[in-house]
């Protein structure tokens, strides 16, 4: 597991001795532990690790454990604390209980008896990280929702976006061209506590590059020919929100040290401005160059790298995750034929589960619209797929007779019934919310059911379409 996706626990106690054994108990659990001597060392780090757990001493130097406890709850609600006390501080460790702490244990503790409340609490935050991961599928409006699939590393990606949700850190989305950096950075910034805000996104590889500065941080009026009036640059119009720069390994080295600058003070100068603005913005930055490669190469600087490079969501290629692709498919038949029932052959579903796929879902997105746009909006077959990917199929030596297509139909049918069936766990067999992750209309996930003979919560509320026989 990386450790992006690790339980953080922080141990905040002024004995080493104490914070190292907590340390090595979580550590032996899997978490991913930090430590602190005092409640003011603490607060630092949880605006940075934003931990899923705290363990605190109640006596701390100078402020108590009740206080950095009211602290983390301010700051991260769904953060659980747990106190630590000795035999004659019991009642005020109670106290805490009834301020938000998960629970108390008195030191001195047996090692099995730290390890069954850490596990505990960290049981607690992922049940409840899961239901509102479940929850946002159905709630996010469908331009955020386009994060389709069930296999277990876009599950990684959407899990990480429900983390960061809610934080301030500094973000870097990598992946190649087409996998949905954009879409990632629009689900962190438009699920969590900052939706009203300005999500601001940039692409930094069309800025005209004497134009860069003016666009990114504004300028004055008679700053340069054609400057006629003073304009806002585009970190100003996202203070209080979100700025997205999309493959920001394409800035030259000279527009990289501005922009380090301005994360670095928070403050923007326009061009021709002697005047600096603050500005307070979240920045998130997708590339899909290896930043590491090219820092050390020295073609993008390492500062910046590491100012970017505080947590790293990677998308992985459609290649890396070929059972999304039914799933995917129907998606966009939906989007781009809804209620059309258009049905696509084994054949051509086995030539797209074949091909690479090298500009990712935004391909996958453009193939689907194309069959859909000229083909007889019934079925579509090997015939109505772009060129390159007949191609492929025939240069691999793949082409379908008709009984490896027979095969290929069992084997795209258990497939298809297996991610249903695992969605509808996760879903704990809610129909509506399982056909939001699979990215299906209603009447296509009726028919699905029908078709695999998947029995499911009834729901007498609600009309049935009827099921059309495939």
């Amino acid at each position: 597991m990386s450790d992006e996706l690790k339980t953080r626990l922080l141990v905040v106690d002024d004995e080493q001795s104490i914070r190292r054994l907590c340390m090595t108990i979580g550590t032996a659990l899997g978490f991913s532990c930090t430590e602190a001597e005092s409640a003011e060392a603490a607060l630092p780090r949880l605006e940075a690790d934003t931990p899923d757990l705290v363990l605190t001493d109640l006596k701390l130097p100078t402020q108590t454990g009740v206080a950095l406890l009211k602290q983390t709850k301010a700051m991260l609600p769904r953060t659980e604390v747990a106190i630590m006390t000795g035999h004659g501080s019991i009642e005020s460790a109670v106290d805490a209980m009834k301020l938000g702490a998960y629970d108390y244990i008195e030191k001195p503790f047996r090692v099995e008896k730290m390890r069954m409340l850490l596990q505990r609490m960290a049981e607690k935050v992922r049940l409840v990280t899961e239901n509102q991961f479940l929850r946002e599928r159905v709630n996010t409006e469908e331009n955020l929702d386009g994060i389709i699939g069930t296999s277990a590393n876009i599950q990684d990606v959407l899990r990480m976006i429900s983390r960061l949700k809610d934080t301030r850190t500094p973000v870097l989305v990598s992946g190649e061209s087409g996998t949905g950096k954009e879409l990632v950075a629009r689900a962190i910034h438009f699920r969590g506590a900052m939706a009203q805000t300005a999500f601001v996104a940039v692409d930094c590889g069309s800025l005209v590059p004497t134009l860069m500065e003016s666009e990114l941080f504004g300028y004055e009026k008679g700053a340069f020919t054609g400057a006629m009036k003073t304009k806002a640059g585009l970190f100003q119009a996202a203070n209080g929100g979100t700025i997205f720069l999309d493959e920001i390994g394409e800035l030259p080295l000279e527009m990289q040290a501005k922009l380090l600058r301005v994360l670095q003070e928070k403050e923007v100068r326009p061009v021709g401005s002697n005047e600096k603005v603050n500005v307070d913005v979240r920045v998130i930055a997708a590339t899909n160059r290896d930043l590491e490669a090219a820092y050390r190469n020295g073609t993008f600087r390492k500062d910046l790298y590491f100012r970017l490079n505080v947590v790293t969501v990677h998308i992985p290629a459609l290649r890396e995750r070929r059972s999304d692709i039914p799933m995917l498919v129907h998606h966009f038949l939906d989007r781009y034929a809804h209620g059309a029932n258009i049905q696509v052959t084994a054949a051509a579903m086995k030539s797209l589960l074949h091909y690479d796929w090298p500009g990712n879902v935004r391909e996958l997105e453009n193939c689907v619209a194309r069959a859909v746009t000229l083909g007889d909006r019934q079925t579509i077959d090997v015939a109505d797929l772009p060129p390159s990917i007949r191609t492929e199929q025939a240069d691999s030596g793949t082409a379908l007779t008709r009984d490896a297509g027979s095969v290929s139909t069992t084997a795209l049918a258990e497939m298809e019934r297996m991610t249903i069936l695992r969605v509808f766990e996760q879903a704990n067999g809610d129909k509506a919310l399982a056909g939001k992750m699979l990215g299906i209309s209603r009447a296509t996930l009726y028919r699905k059911l029908k078709r695999y003979n998947i029995a499911v919560k009834s729901e007498s509320h609600v009309d049935e379409p009827q099921t059309v026989s495939q």
